[in-house]
Formats: C-alpha cells, sequence, structure tokens
C-alpha cells in the first residue's frame, strides 16, 4: 500500500510529502524546560521562548521571568523524554495550533506520508499515539472519516483490496516516521544534527517509496515517468533550519523545502 499526499476529482495523487517540527510549529505545547536561578530555584520555560535562549543557558546569567538564570536545573528536559510519555499524549490534546497546523491537517486528512521530526526524547510509539488521538477525536479540523475516505480511493487506485476503518488507519500511522531525535540519545539543547540525520533518512524512504509506486501503477502520461517526489520540512527554530538546508543543499538530489514558521509566520526559507 504506497500512500502519497492528496487526489484530484479523477483520483491522481500528486506526490508530495510532509516533515513537520512538533513544538511551535505543528502545536504550541504547555510542556515546560526547567531552568535554574541564581537563588537555585526552578523556572520553567516554554519551547517557544527556548528556542531563543537556548544558546545563553549554562553560558551567561541572564533575566528571564523578572528571575536570574544562571542553568538548567538537574533533569531539565524530564517532560520531554520518556517519563513524559504520557504526559505529551495528554498536553498534546490540551495545546493550541502552531503556524504549520494547517498543512499538518491537510496532510494527515489527504493520507499523505509524513514524518515528526522533533527535539522532543519521547518514545516514537508516544508520538504516534498522540497522532491517532487526534484522528479518533476529529481534532481541531483533523477528520477521521476524510482520512479514510482518501485512504480508500488509493487502494482502489491501486488495485488493491478495501480494508476496514482501523485497518487501513493503522496501516498508514505505521507508513509514517516519527523521529524524537534525542530518544535515547542526544542532546535536547543542541538538536540539530540529529534533525539533519533523520531527515536524510526520511528523504531516502520517500525516494523509496516514490521508486516503487512508479512500478505496479499505470499513471496518467503527464506524471508516468519523470515525476519527482517533494517534501517540505517546516520548523520554527532558525539554528535548526539553517543547518538543515546548509546540510541538505551539498546533495544534488534534495527534495526537501524548508518552511520557516519562525515568529508564527509561515514562509520558505
Amino acid at each position: 500500500m504506497f500512500l502519497v499526499e492528496k487526489f484530484e476529482e479523477e483520483v491522481t495523487p500528486d506526490l508530495k510529502y510532509y516533515a513537520f517540527d512538533w513544538d511551535d510549529n505543528i502545536l504550541t505545547m504547555p510542556t515546560q524546560i526547567m531552568l535554574r536561578t541564581e537563588d537555585n530555584d526552578e523556572v520553567g520555560m516554554s519551547t517557544e521562548d527556548f528556542a531563543e535562549y537556548r544558546v545563553k543557558i549554562g553560558v551567561e546569567p541572564f533575566e528571564y521571568k523578572k528571575k536570574t538564570i544562571v542553568g538548567f536545573t538537574d533533569d531539565p528536559f524530564r517532560n520531554f523524554g520518556g517519563k513524559g510519555d504520557k504526559r505529551f499524549i495528554i498536553d498534546a490534546m490540551m495545546a493550541k495550533i502552531g503556524p504549520a497546523w494547517d498543512d499538518f491537517v491537510e496532510a494527515v486528512n489527504g493520507g499523505s506520508i509524513f514524518s515528526i521530526v522533533t527535539a522532543r526524547g519521547h518514545s516514537p510509539l508516544a508520538l504516534r499515539r498522540a497522532i491517532e488521538n487526534m484522528i479518533e477525536t476529529n481534532f481541531k479540523g483533523i477528520s477521521k472519516k476524510e482520512l479514510v475516505k482518501n485512504l480508500r480511493k488509493f487502494r482502489k487506485f491501486a488495485g488493491e483490496e478495501d480494508m476496514k476503518d482501523k485497518e487501513l488507519i493503522n496501516a498508514y500511522m505505521d507508513m509514517n516516521k516519527y523521529y524524537p531525535v534525542t530518544f535515547g540519545e542526544g542532546s535536547a539543547q543542541n538538536p540539530e544534527v540529529g534533525k539533519v540525520k533523520a531527515l536524510k533518512e526520511f528523504q531516502e524512504y520517500v525516494k523509496y517509496l516514490a521508486s516503487r509506486l512508479k512500478k505496479p501503477i499505470m499513471f496518467k502520461d503527464d506524471i508516468s515517468n519523470n515525476f519527482i517526489p517533494k517534501i517540505e520540512f517546516s520548523d520554527d527554530d532558525l539554528r535548526n533550519l539553517e543547518k538543515v538546508k546548509g546540510e541538505l543543499s551539498k546533495d544534488p538530489e534534495n527534495i526537501i523545502q524548508t518552511i520557516s514558521t519562525h515568529g508564527g509566520k509561515k514562509q520558505n526559507y
């Protein structure tokens, strides 16, 4: 079962794929990073503020929430790792939508293949479970009915047997990729390297899917031979985008377009 972004009325896939940063991109989560003040107290910092201040933490004191921050507390990312998996799923349902939310809804409702590329260290299963909850509850524009309709369209288009709704969604979620780049290893303070690695892996996966998609299915003449898949990656952190774009631009076969959602505004980067 090979899926792509969406279908025209004549049921032709358009070969668009997505990669999403999570925090302050898809959703603005209530989860906080814990910092230490000069008085040895704890102060929570939002992920949005962390993107701005992270180069200062532990390097030089600075003012935040009327406190002088001198560094991290012990286990400052405790709510962002495996210990916080259950909290993450709950927080996702309480979160406010971010600047890339509409694209995420489009991806899910259209049955697009997507990846989540986040600095969080939760288990990949926690990311998947959070999205499955959104599908089941028709969360803020996500439509289980629309997703199932498009998944069923593609099976028909590909000449594959029909499946029950739950099986369709499960197979679809199996095909998407979940990259919490600090799960087990990696630095939550400097996640750029992990994100580059994840996106390179996802790019190869998409190319593999696209190459297999050509062979078993009879496409219209306009996309039958030389179609090229594309991946749109959005992130709110300019440091991540700079690193990702710099590394991927070295690849002459790069198919990833970087999108900035910094400051809540979506634009090409």
